[in-house]
């Protein structure tokens, strides 16, 4: 059996000026090519689009995550391919891949089988530049805090209240927590620091929710990056670095265009996890693809718990975005793995260990229906091992929640192989939908995240010890109390416990940590609790 790599360079790819033109009908120009097979598309003719009806929003997410696998980006290419096999009109919108999972744990991001976005290698390895560009915006801005600081502290910032890291693309655990400016008057003032990863950074989510390179810089001047020795706020513009964080990061605003393997068009753009940040690919590129596309595929990260909830709760509540349909994908062997089955013997028939572990795929749909109000249907990623028995089950238990179940083997088959899903997304489109939030603008930060774990991880409350409660009444008190929350949590459970499989229920949410993320403003109000 073919390699996903095998595959991927065995495919015959259209460059990418005259994909443009003939799927899409963009003229050269508007186009910056980095190669043959993938351009940038410029701001300008993005801005020209804007008097166009959008296309239809359709969110893939999927179950818990497992070490078995689910194919959520493998379904969300297949379903794109699919939708085009049927006669429709359909782009790809999805996140660019990470080097820190590239190379640790997870692998690349860019689909599996014959349902890839391609050039494969060059998505997954540093692809056009974006994720460095945003690092060294980042790092920027830190190295203004500490020049400053080393030239006489002017703003008066408070040593021990900076609260803007480092980051860096890669999972180096040795630059978590560090001390810094060591070595002499000369290097400033040690100090504690640490790096995140570039995908966890708030400019990473400044650059995905940004709308255009003016508000991007409006959005980079209000970062917060700590505290003067009385308590206020300093922020990037204090510090007059938004404006050279804004040249370099010009060019990483545009969307990246490339394409399926069967020439469907693709927006790859933008990075947050969604365990640690909002999971979501760039607001730039779903605009763009909705004006130019009668179907968008797009993908929130991880479960429906964390992906679908901050899909709705940010991304959608502070651009007006709204799915029409959604797909929650799993897999016979996932759920397998959810019911308590050793990963050794997946590939055997366990009704018992199935029915155990579909309590996960329940209330994933209960939530992405019910509690999200998105119209939606499970696909079924097919395998070999799959047993006519296994898929009777998760059909007869599915439909008690009134969803369809639909087979789907676009790895092996492509589009082809995702046709009857499409076909049901298409009925669902049609249909009336009402997305909800889990939470409204007034709502209390403390309740906000109470909503969230009694709503989506069905714990019984949340508690907090008295330091990061006292945090939480003081950011609400300063004024921040209409912000959404942006949980970091464990992709792998409902609960905080990753060894927690299936649906667990009635557990306590401890909240050891508060962030003030404040990049996103709507109506003239910062956005983001983190």
């Amino acid at each position: 059996m073919p390699t996903d790599i095998d595959i991927a360079q065995s495919a015959t790819l259209q460059p990418i000026e005259t994909l443009a033109r003939e799927r899409l009908g963009i003229a050269p120009e508007h186009l910056s090519p980095y190669g043959r097979y993938k351009a940038k598309l410029s701001l300008e003719f993005i801005d020209s689009l804007k008097d166009r009806a959008d296309g239809k929003l359709i969110l893939v997410t999927a179950i818990s995550p497992t070490p078995a696998g689910e194919g959520k980006t493998t379904t969300t290419v297949g379903l794109g391919d699919a939708l085009n096999h049927i006669g429709r009109d359909a782009m790809v919108c999805l996140r660019e891949p990470s080097l820190g999972p590239v190379f640790g744990v997870k692998g690349g991001a860019a689909g599996g089988g014959y349902a890839q976005i391609v050039p494969m290698e060059d998505i997954n390895l540093h692809f056009t530049g974006d994720f460095s560009a945003i690092a060294l915006a980042n790092n920027l801005l830190a190295a203004l805090i500490d020049n400053h600081i080393h030239h006489g502290n002017e703003l008066r910032i408070d040593l021990r209240r900076i609260s803007w890291r480092r980051v860096v693309d890669m999972n180096d655990r040795a630059l978590r927590s560090i001390v810094n400016s060591l070595g002499g008057p000369g290097n400033g003032f040690p100090r504690e620091d640490g790096f995140d990863i570039v995908v966890a950074s708030e400019v990473m989510a400044i650059l995905c929710l940004a709308t255009s390179i003016e508000d991007l810089r409006t959005r980079l001047a209000r970062i917060i990056v700590g505290r003067t020795q009385d308590g206020r706020a300093v922020t990037a513009s204090d510090l007059s670095a938004h404006g050279a964080m804004t040249i370099l990061l010009r060019d990483a605003l545009a969307p990246n265009l490339v394409q399926t393997i069967e020439h469907t068009p693709a927006f790859v753009h933008g990075g947050p996890f969604a365990n640690i940040a909002h999971g979501c690919n760039s607001v730039v590129a779903t605009r763009a693809a909705l004006k130019l596309a009668d179907y968008v595929v797009t993908e929130a990260g991880f479960g429906a718990d964390l992906g679908a909830e901050k899909f709705l709760d940010i991304k959608c509540r502070a651009t007006g975005l709204k799915p029409s349909a959604a797909v929650v994908v799993a897999t016979v062997r996932a759920l397998k793995y959810h019911g308590g089955a050793d990963l050794k013997s997946l590939t055997r028939e366990d009704l018992g260990a199935l029915e155990r572990g579909l309590v996960n795929l329940e209330r994933h749909v209960d939530n992405v229906k019910r509690v999200y109000g998105i119209p939606c249907v499970v696909s079924i990623n097919r395998f070999d091992a799959d047993t006519p028995a296994e898929i009777a089950l998760i059909r007869e238990r599915i439909a008690a929640l009134g969803v369809d179940v639909v087979l789907a083997t676009h790895w092996a088959d492509g589009g082809a192989g995702a046709a009857d899903l499409a076909r049901v997304v298409v009925r669902l489109c049609d249909q009336p939908a009402s997305p909800e939030f889990v939470y409204s603008d007034e709502t209390p930060l403390w309740d906000k995240l109470r909503a969230v774990a009694t709503r989506v991880y069905r714990a019984a409350d949340i508690r907090a010890d008295a330091k990061v409660r006292a945090a939480i009444d003081r950011l609400q008190a300063e004024g921040w109390g209409h912000l959404p929350v942006c949980v970091a949590k464990t992709q792998m459970s409902f609960s905080t416990d990753p060894s927690q499989r299936g649906a667990p229920e009635g557990h306590t949410i401890d909240v050891r940590e508060v962030r003030l993320f404040c990049e996103t403003f709507r109506e003239g109000r910062p956005q983001c609790v983190h």
